[in-house]
């Protein structure tokens, strides 16, 4: 039993077309499966476009809805309520070969493979900005979800992305579900709940295969090929960056927050902005741009999480202090 989840918002136009092409998927006879859609609260006619194809699908497609905004909670919703033993994800923005889903999960029927990613390639050909790398060493592919390895079937050291990848049920029982502060929400650009959940299960042994057979067409907006987008995303990316990362012990008896705090500050800030202000040509030019925004992200990040947070628990702590130490304090 297979079950794909698609998580959506407020994009019925787009959505019906998803759900066509998944609708026409090539499977064994033997193979069941289901497309769960999920309405992230969406006020437009996602519940119509999906109710639509519930009806003519019947016994394939499924609707429910996650009034929680956020897409990790409508994802983690989805797995508690899948039917399947595998999960394949996609997004409400991309259309799927006819045997994307029988090749991106025959592997994991057995024991060896605990996920899958495919290849992303975009729905269309676009005009690509002078300097927005594409290729290379520089290549910015993978913020805007495009994820090409090349035709060669292999086993990943990285991540897939949300849109094109697998993972068996048992993954999410034995490592929990998409962490809810990392995805994308009204008013954040932060998307890297999937990714970190392929890092979650890689840096516990997992093995996850890359199948390039397994192809999903990503249909990239023009708002998305702006420079501002792509300062948005590294910001936030910064920012995710800070989340993801596990408390480290102190060092030198100083606490590893000002550590950090200092090497962002005294190190990277200055010598990411050496890098941008003196760099050759558009687009080495703007990818060093973006990793000072990126950096600059951390840094929030570290502000807001260690010290405000600190500051708040010094503040409630000495308000739930008993009256005469609260004087004693103020003297």
């Amino acid at each position: 039993m297979i079950t794909v989840v698609l998580c959506t918002f407020n994009r019925c136009q787009c959505l019906a077309n998803a759900l066509h092409s998944v609708a026409q998927s090539k499977l064994p006879e033997s193979a069941e499966w289901e497309v769960l859609v999920v309405d992230n609260n969406s006020g437009d006619q996602t519940r119509q476009v999906a109710e639509e194809f519930c009806r003519q699908y019947p016994g394939h497609f499924r609707y429910i809805f996650e009034p929680q905004q956020g897409k990790s909670y409508a994802l983690n919703t989805a797995i508690q309520e899948a039917r399947g033993e595998i999960l394949a994800f996609m997004d409400d923005d991309v259309t799927v070969d006819p045997t994307w889903l029988q090749n991106l999960t025959s592997g994991l029927v057995g024991a060896e493979w605990s996920g899958a990613g495919g290849r992303i390639l975009p729905a269309r050909t676009f005009p690509i900005p002078p300097w927005l790398p594409l290729q290379g060493p520089f290549n910015m592919g993978g913020m805007l979800a495009l994820f090409d390895l090349g035709e060669t079937a292999k086993e990943l050291a990285r991540p897939p992305f949300g849109t094109n990848m697998a993972f068996r049920k048992k993954m999410f029982e034995k490592y929990g579900g998409f962490r809810t502060d990392l995805g994308p929400c009204p008013g954040s650009e932060m998307r890297n709940e999937d990714t970190e959940f392929g890092r979650r299960l890689l840096a516990k042994g997992e093995r996850i295969r890359y199948e390039s057979s397994a192809v999903v067409y990503h249909d990239i907006p023009e708002a998305r090929l702006t420079r501002e987008y792509f300062l948005a995303f590294w910001f936030d990316c910064g920012r995710a960056n800070i989340r993801e990362a596990e408390k480290r012990p102190d060092r030198w008896g100083i606490q590893r927050r000002y550590l950090t705090m200092l090497k962002h500050v005294l190190v990277l800030v200055p010598v990411k902005t050496v890098e941008w202000l003196f760099a050759s040509g558009p687009q080495t030019r703007f990818y060093r741009k973006c990793w000072v925004w990126y950096t600059a992200g951390q840094i929030v990040e570290i502000y807001r999480r260690w010290f405000l947070t600190t500051s708040k628990e010094k503040n409630s702590s000495t308000m739930s202090e008993p009256a005469s130490q609260l004087d004693d304090t103020i003297q």
